[in-house]
């Protein structure tokens, strides 16, 4: 059974055909990377299968559940876990509390809304213990106002895998960052465990080839391409939309 499965996916906003019937399939555990240039539809096939925006066509197979209607927090108890191009993060609270609210709803602790949640010590333990899986446990007390912008993508990602997912979307995780900033995001990725199954979207050809097993172009709201690393580099069609060779 795959652990995604997209059919005939398609995307309008009036006359504007932002997706056009694309079709793919995730085996569980694998790394997918999301090719594309500038404009070819990345983010909105992301936000689609997050529940962010409804289809206009086709449908969404999580796990072999359809989840094509489903909202997204109920996408996301499902088992879909994302990252965002912009950081979505609670700037003025501490790291710890970023995770444990992102945990909280997951958590037993959601259906007792009068009890504080700094005396959760069973929900903190879970919050420390996803910080350590992202080098950030030794800060938890520091607010994100007060981190580099590489520590906050790290936080980003702990706070997606603070929600247990099955699928987790990687929209741009290395956007912005700095030499060091990339090397210590690219560590963390690598470490995921394996039965976490991953779609990235990324522009860096190195990173990104190194990280995924198979590829899927997309090109004008369109999937070009889509196979193993060398199926797809080697695809006349990747460069001329993509490498411009």
């Amino acid at each position: 059974m795959s652990a995604l499965e997209v059919v005939d996916l398609a995307k309008s906003f009036g006359g504007l055909h932002v997706i056009h019937g694309i079709s793919f399939a995730v085996m569980p555990g694998e790394r997918r990377l999301i090719l594309g240039p500038n404009g070819a539809g990345k983010t909105t096939l992301f936000n689609l299968i997050a529940g962010d925006l409804n289809p206009s066509a086709g449908k969404i197979v999580l796990a072999g559940e359809d989840i094509s209607s489903l909202p997204s927090h109920r996408r996301a108890a499902c088992g879909i876990g994302r990252t965002f191009q912009i950081l979505t993060l609670f700037a003025n609270e501490t790291l710890i509390r970023n995770v444990m609210l992102a945990a909280l709803g997951r958590s037993p602790s959601r259906w007792r809304p009068y009890r504080s949640m700094e005396a959760d010590g069973e929900l903190r333990d879970f919050a420390m213990t996803i910080l350590k899986k992202v080098h950030l446990d030794h800060i938890s007390k520091r607010q994100v106002s007060e981190t580099s912008y590489g520590e906050r993508r790290r936080l980003e990602i702990a706070m997606a895998l603070a929600q247990k997912p099955s699928l987790l979307l990687l929209d741009e995780p290395l956007a912005g960052l700095s030499r060091e900033e990339r090397k210590s995001v690219e560590s963390l990725l690598n470490e995921l465990p394996r039965e976490l199954t991953i779609l990235m979207i990324e522009h860096d050809m190195d990173v990104a080839l190194a990280f995924a097993e198979r590829i899927a172009l997309l090109h004008n709201g369109k999937l070009l391409v889509d196979g193993t690393r060398d199926e797809v580099i080697s695809d006349r069609r990747t460069r001329e939309a993509y490498l411009a060779q």
